[in-house]
């Protein structure tokens, strides 16, 4: 690992300040699980590195049944599913944050950490998609926000300009007779890797589907939303030939290659069988 100089900074000011004077040079330490590896096997490169840790709106999340959860984005995961409340709310994101790595990962490691990540197979992004969650971003120029689907630009990249950095993510408040589902395929625990990843959201109203949302991981250069797929699910019932229906289009909707984890082919197969198991799960938590 060659050296960097390290600066803990203790408000979002000061870490953009010093992210923004060093640029693409500067890389930001939050749980530290994917950076620390990087740089030590010489996937990426700083002159600085910012820890982050110490700044509350990074480090805290807050959840209110009526305006929603406000996930500081270095939040570690075992802190999601510990919290029945927010488990119960949103439990796709409790899914992902159940499978991001082994018990001792998940002290450190951080939903948003492995968003900022921006891989392909990146667990938690499909669950985040699914529920319609936003970046929380702060600058040079103040706050923005953008939704997640957009977040990810290709492999190990993503839409964070000089100087800024991932404060919290966003999620609406969960909706009555709602339920979501995040679930991955992986050839063997050894391989942590998603093969292919479906997350799954869905709002029930008077017997049928109201409306959908449906995330996918590792079929395309970013994780992405099933757009058609998701709309076909409005006015639909909640039944196996729907989500069969439905992992159709999300199927037409992936692109993905072929590589050690597995073909082509058989990734698109994939896409079809877990967004039709994450759609019923997602209906059998909502009460369908």
């Amino acid at each position: 690992m060659k050296d960097f100089e390290y600066a803990a900074a203790a408000t979002l000011d000061e870490a953009v300040s010093l992210l923004a004077a060093r640029g693409e040079r500067a890389k930001i330490l939050a749980g530290g699980t994917d950076i620390i590896v990087q740089l030590r096997e010489g996937l990426r490169e700083a002159d600085l590195v910012v820890d982050v840790k110490k700044i509350p709106e990074i480090m805290t999340y807050r959840f209110d049944p009526a305006s929603g959860l406000s996930l500081g984005a270095a939040v570690p995961c075992y802190r999601i599913y510990e919290d029945g409340d927010v488990a119960a709310a949103y439990p796709a994101l409790a899914d992902a944050a159940r499978i991001i790595g082994g018990w001792q990962i998940q002290s450190r490691a951080s939903i948003g950490g492995n968003l900022c990540n921006s891989s392909p197979a990146a667990d938690s992004i499909p669950a985040l998609i699914a529920l319609g969650a936003a970046c929380k971003i702060a600058g040079p120029e103040g706050m923005r926000s953008v939704p997640v689907e957009q977040f990810c630009t290709s492999p190990g990249k993503n839409v964070l300009r000089r100087g800024e950095l991932l404060v919290s993510i966003q999620f609406p408040p969960p909706a009555a007779k709602s339920g979501s589902h995040y679930l991955r395929f992986i050839p063997r625990n050894e391989m942590d890797i998603a093969v292919v990843g479906a997350g799954a959201w869905l709002r029930m109203q008077d017997g049928v589907i109201a409306e959908g949302r449906i995330g996918l991981a590792a079929v395309a250069p970013t994780p992405k939303l099933a757009e058609q797929a998701s709309r076909f699910l409005a006015g639909k019932p909640a039944s196996e030939e729907t989500f069969r229906q439905a992992g159709e289009l999300a199927r037409q909707s992936a692109s993905p290659i072929s590589d050690m984890r597995g073909p082509a082919q058989y990734r698109l197969h994939l896409v079809g069988v877990l967004t039709r198991r994450a759609l019923a799960k997602a209906a059998e938590r909502a009460g369908a």
